[in-house]
């Protein structure tokens, strides 16, 4: 998916060298997405979380993953979301033990609790965006 053109309202964007996230998002703009695991318990955390701890390692996802929880957002606030919906919003379980909120690029009513997704990115000047996409 291709970032809005010029004529469209553009999505809010993180802070790409905010402390705590930053890593996150410089990551994504590879189009990779990390998580943390502690080195010596193997729990899995999400960002943000303590960017000074030695005990953290970061990890690549494998992108797969089952929708825990979903809505159809079909009216917003701000212009980008307002021209984007109706959109599907999900809580994505991963592979590897975390959980993401994320959008799912699906037809409303055609997503459901259960369903396998995939990762998929929405590309933007700096940056990517993960999104979610019904596997297979």
């Amino acid at each position: 998916m291709n970032a809005t053109t010029d004529s469209a309202p553009t999505r809010p964007l993180p802070v790409l060298d905010e402390a705590d996230t930053g890593p996150f998002w410089q990551a994504c703009a590879q189009h990779r997405l990390t998580y943390q695991r502690h080195r010596s318990t193997g729990e899995v955390v999400f960002y943000p979380r303590g960017h000074d701890d030695p005990d953290l390692e970061t990890l690549d996802s494998t992108g797969r993953g089952t929708v825990y929880t979903f809505t159809v957002v079909r009216q917003h606030g701000h212009p980008f979301f307002r021209a984007h919906a109706p959109y599907t919003v999900a809580y994505v379980d991963l592979d590897e033990g975390f959980r993401i909120l994320t959008e799912v690029i699906a037809e409303p009513g055609t997503l459901h609790v259960g369903q396998r997704v995939q990762l998929d990115w929405e590309d933007h000047d700096g940056t990517a965006v993960p999104v979610f996409r019904p596997a297979g």
